[in-house]
Formats: structure tokens, sequence, C-alpha cells
């Protein structure tokens, strides 16, 4: 769509990079959103390991990633025991249902994190939606106006 035209390109102009702003705006929140998604999938993948973990026993042998597609061959030692992330860099051993728990807890804020970031979105949708009907106003003024002059000098002549 294009904003310029007439007496008020400078407005326009205005409008057009405060819209372009909020998009680039809302295509952040959105990457965070689908950030924040994978850390729920990661959660959820940790949960199921947990709970097949669960029967095995203790001497089994399991492949641990490394990342990048890399694994690890290792021996069980303690299938009591589950170390999870507490955040900030801590970690703590749990139990098996502890270890589930405290992740369906991370989970959940990620679920309110998600939920706030959508929040944003709409916001950010919301303002785009207003700024589009000034635009939209101001274009209509600018061709009443023309209108307006080209009447005037026609009644001139």
């Amino acid at each position: 769509m294009s904003l310029g035209g007439g007496g008020g390109g400078g407005a326009m102009q205005e409008i057009q990079q405060q819209m372009e702003a909020l998009e680039q705006e809302k295509r952040a929140i959105e990457a965070e959103i689908e950030g924040v998604r994978g850390e729920q999938s990661e959660i959820d993948e940790a949960i199921e390991a947990i709970e097949a973990i669960e029967t095995l026993e203790t001497g089994s042998t399991v492949q641990v990633p490394l990342g990048g597609g890399a694994y690890v061959r290792a021996e069980v030692q303690d299938i009591d025991e589950v170390v999870v992330g507490l955040g900030g860099g801590y970690a703590a051993e749990q139990d098996e249902e502890g270890a589930i728990v405290a992740l369906e807890r991370k989970r959940d804020a990620l679920d309110e994190r998600i939920q706030e970031l959508q929040e944003e979105v709409a916001e950010v949708e919301t303002e785009t939606e207003q700024l589009e009907q000034r635009a939209q106003q101001m274009q209509q003024q600018q061709m009443q106006q023309m209108m307006q002059q080209q009447q005037d000098q026609g009644g001139d002549e």
C-alpha cells in the first residue's frame, strides 16, 4: 500500500515508518514465541526420557546427546535420581516424580510467557490497524482537498 502523495507526505512517511517498525517488532515477538515453543519441546522430550529411564536397570547402556546430532554411549549408574536445571546455572538432584514436576512447572511458565507474547502481538496489531486508519483518513482528506481545489479552479474560468 502506498502512503505517499499530496501535501501530507511527511506525515504519511512518518506513519509508514511507524508501521514498518511495528512489523519488525511483531516479527521479533513471533520469533521469540517460536523459541519458547522450542524450549517446551525440549522439556517434553526430557519428560519422555525420564519416563523411559524408569524402565531401565542400573548398568543399562544409553545414548546421551552431546548436541549437534552427536551422541555418546553411557552406562546408567543411578536411575533413582535425575539432575534437573533450576535456572541461572543451578541444578538439583530430584527423584523421577520431582524431576517431572519441576519440568512441568517450567513448561507451564513457558506457556505463560507465550500468552504474554501473544498479547504483545495483539497490541502491535492494534497499533498497526490504528495507523492504517489514520493513513486512510489522511488520504481521504488529501483527495477531498484536491477535488475542492479542482472545483475552485474550474469555477474561476
